[in-house]
């Protein structure tokens, strides 16, 4: 990105930041924009902790691209990240590997906090249902597609060098047989994402988070929504990257695409 274009959003980060809110049961959420005259169409951003997604322009610059379009960016701490951290156990994937071991649900609770979180918005106003949008980096891109399996309102997902299973990441070393960790693949979201809108890109030897998993399951979601006879919405970008990353113009790319996918709606 040109150097004049990184100095403009920093400076918009500045003038625009996000606000730390608390919502039903305590749920603790980010917010950038204001509410509005009329509910707006809202982004669901995960990645990291709250902070971190929302102020992160390669986690949300999508966000930041939308609301001159009048779109809030809403975002809660991911699993072991932020303050949804248990005492005493590790935080970030390692953390998510000690809650598997365990048999928390911890996916399963953070799309119905995630959910729960959605009800308060629309109900307050803030969040037009029929324009909801989830994006996500990494892991992610893993919880925003588990929430639209489960959420039937998340109009399109798009996921940037997704998770596709929990085993293919070092941290998971040794738990290639774990049913708990083989039961939260993405695998198992592929008939409820049929004929869902989903955009994900992913590097050409991505070796975190597995180039051919990502590709595999972006083909089984196809294959389902043609079984289903529903528009088979799925596009993947396979790039030139390196490592574990994204091509410069992902986020520009998506902005584009939500905005195309909610002028359908």
């Amino acid at each position: 990105m040109p150097q004049f274009r990184l100095d403009w959003f920093r400076f918009i980060l500045k003038i625009v930041p996000m606000k730390i809110y608390h919502g039903p049961s305590g749920i603790r959420f980010g917010m950038l924009g204001r509410k509005r005259a009329s509910p707006a169409p809202t982004l669901f951003v995960f990645a990291s902790r709250i902070e971190e997604t929302l102020n992160n322009l390669d986690f949300n610059k999508v966000g930041r691209l939308l609301r001159k379009r009048g779109y809030l960016s809403v975002t809660l701490d991911v699993p072991c990240h932020g303050e949804n951290v248990i005492p005493d156990e590790p935080t970030s994937i390692p953390g998510w590997r000690r809650r598997i071991e365990t048999g928390a649900p911890f996916i399963a609770e953070f799309t119905t906090k995630t959910s729960t979180l959605l009800d308060h918005l629309v109900k307050e106003g803030y969040t037009d249902a029929h324009r909801v949008i989830a994006i996500g980096t990494s892991r992610g891109g893993f919880l925003a597609l588990h929430w639209m399996a489960t959420e039937p309102r998340v109009k399109c997902v798009a996921a940037f060098a997704p998770v596709a299973d929990l085993r293919d990441l070092t941290e998971f070393a040794g738990m290639e047989n774990h049913p708990g960790a083989r039961s939260v693949a993405l695998d198992h979201c592929v008939e409820r994402l049929a004929g869902r809108s989903i955009w994900v890109c992913i590097g050409n030897n991505d070796l975190r988070v597995s180039t051919d998993r990502c590709v595999a399951f972006t083909r089984k979601v196809v294959a389902a929504s043609v079984a289903q006879k529903k528009r088979a919405d799925v596009e993947l970008h396979v790039m030139v990257t390196e490592g574990h990353a994204i091509h410069p113009t992902a986020h520009d790319e998506v902005a584009a695409w939500i905005l195309a996918r909610m002028k359908e709606t």
